[in-house]
């Protein structure tokens, strides 16, 4: 069972009548900013890792790759 259009339109009124139109966007900007903190976050610790990538710690194979060679020897 899907909401219907009317049923959608009943929450938002009352979304909108318990919280305000400025809350509601004040909150939605909260969350943006939020968002570009995180992002920005993460390319400043990939910058700080001198360009490393997941794939391999400190010159060791992650994890997942020692499951996947495993996996191939068990095949085999």
């Amino acid at each position: 069972m899907t909401p219907s259009w009317i049923q959608i339109l009943i929450v938002v009124v009352l979304l909108v009548l318990l919280f305000g139109r400025g809350k509601i966007s004040e909150l939605m900007g909260d969350v943006a900013q939020g968002i570009k903190s995180f992002k920005k976050g993460i390319s400043e610790d990939d910058e700080q890792d001198g360009g490393k990538t997941a794939k391999t710690i400190e010159g060791k194979p992650a994890a997942s790759t020692k499951t996947t060679q495993r996996r191939k020897a068990k095949s085999s």
